[in-house]
């Protein structure tokens, strides 16, 4: 038994929105045999953009049965039933939302008009609801409410069932399918077709724009999560109405997957991408010379165009390595601007610093300690070669990092040896970022740098 349902609602995605129609139709496969149709009490605000699309407006919903009123009835028409919508994830979203609410746990199967439309009749232009039933010569009346859209989607489906002639309903329905949970206009080739291993995926939309990146082990596992589970928030309902095909890219280990994934984000500026489009405050070490000739360290905000010494992600990673090179160098921490009371110098009272903010060092002798930390920068600015495992298991891939300075990655043959004198050369370049450099700097201190080996050697041969 079949359960051909359409709703309407006062947006796009279940956590937020809530539904103002109903209409389901009970089919055997041959005929309709049960039909409820209600308009439903949303418990909010129509917003008016919605009124006019619908035609349904808050005062033809005023005195409508709230869902919590009708749930017992939907639940027993659904319930066993092979749910059936023309776009289905969304409407199954919302009533599973809404049921769960009534205290009804909704757990049915599920196929999609869309997709089969696809598949049992390919070639059209256009598969929305007016498009193909205008295609297919079949009546819509009163488009846009539920019950006119419903009776379509069973005129639709009665053709679809007319026409299968390659089992592609049956298949829709086996267990493992992909076909219940992936996006309407995407095909499961395409998605078969992503690899099991790491890398970065895109989702692109109608136009083949990037409309979300991500990184993961398992490509293919992960780009499935984004379409099964819980469908009621913004980003998956968002997901299933604007994705039509995915690409990627294989990078052979996760880190190198997670470098390239900030670049990309910051290259395409996807709009479903929110967390790495923030504004990431970066804070930097900077040097001055004063009025008196001293040289001074401060910690500040790395705004557009400055270049801090070092730069840190956050302002307690940059005191930190401040407070370090006071204690190593025998700075002064009020010169530093790390102690800022007005408390005698701590590092005078334990007998570190010379008291040069007490004028008991001349000017030389405390600038030469401030350049032998420069001298250390200097030493310290070096580049990092980041081995990893490549592609498959013929490669490897290599990582070139300059701390503020450059990233690159190359895969190379492991029967080479590794020239790293040139591989910088034919390297892909990325644009470093914070994020990039905070994950970098746990790889080269050492902090997370298991199944990666990690050279400073400008020319050397990686062991076999």
């Amino acid at each position: 038994m079949y359960a051909i349902v359409d709703i309407e609602t006062t947006g796009g995605h279940a956590m937020q929105n809530r539904i103002t129609e109903i209409s389901i139709f009970v089919h055997d496969g041959q005929k309709i045999i049960d039909h409820f149709e209600s308009l439903v009490h949303p418990e909010m605000t129509i917003p008016p953009y919605i009124q006019a699309f619908t035609g349904i407006s808050n005062e033809m919903v005023a005195n409508a049965p709230h869902f919590s009123g009708i749930a017992e009835k939907v639940f027993k028409l659904l319930d066993g039933n092979i749910f059936i919508a023309h776009n289905v994830n969304f409407d199954h979203s919302f009533i599973k939302h809404q049921l769960q609410e009534s205290g009804y746990d909704l757990q049915v199967k599920k196929l999609c008009t869309v997709r089969l439309s696809r598949k049992i009749v390919p070639g059209h232009r256009s598969y929305s609801l007016g498009n193909i039933c205008a295609a297919l010569h079949i009546q819509l009346e009163n488009r846009h409410r539920a019950g006119g859209d419903a009776l379509a989607t069973v005129k639709l489906f009665e053709y679809l069932i007319a026409h299968d002639t390659e089992n592609h309903i049956d298949d829709s329905l086996k267990r493992g399918s992909k076909e219940q949970v992936l996006p309407p206009n995407v095909s499961k080739s395409d998605f078969e077709k992503l690899p099991k291993s790491p890398g970065v995926y895109y989702f692109v939309n109608d136009k083949g724009l990037a409309v979300y990146v991500g990184k993961a082990k398992n490509i293919r596992t992960r780009v499935g999560t984004h379409f099964s589970g819980d469908l009621k928030g913004k980003q998956k309902q968002n997901f299933m109405r604007d994705v039509h095909g995915f690409s990627h890219t294989q990078t052979g280990n996760e880190l190198l997957a997670i470098l390239l994934e900030s670049h990309e984000i910051r290259r395409l500026w996807p709009d479903e991408n929110r967390a790495q489009k923030k504004v990431q405050q970066v804070y930097g070490l900077f040097d001055y010379l004063d009025q008196n000739n001293k040289i001074r360290f401060g910690i500040e905000k790395v705004r557009k165009d400055q270049k801090p010494l070092v730069a840190f992600s956050t302002h307690a990673a940059a005191l930190q390595y401040l407070n370090e090179l006071i204690n190593e160098y025998g700075l002064c921490p009020k010169l530093c601007n790390s102690q800022t009371n007005k408390a005698d110098c701590i590092q005078v009272q334990h007998n570190i610093c010379d008291g040069y903010c007490l004028v008991a060092e001349n000017v030389a002798a405390y600038n030469a300690k401030a350049q032998s930390f420069f001298d250390f920068l200097t030493s310290e600015r070096k580049a990092y070669f980041i081995v990893g495992k490549g592609r498959n298991y013929k490669e490897q891939a290599v990582i070139i990092y300059e701390p503020g300075n450059y990233i690159g990655y190359i895969f190379v043959s492991l029967k080479e040896q590794i020239d790293f004198d040139h591989v910088k050369e034919n390297a892909t370049p990325l644009k470093l970022n914070s994020l990039m450099e905070t994950v970098l700097a746990q790889i080269v201190n050492g902090e997370k740098s298991k199944g990666y080996k990690v050279y400073t050697q400008m020319k050397m041969a990686v062991e076999i």
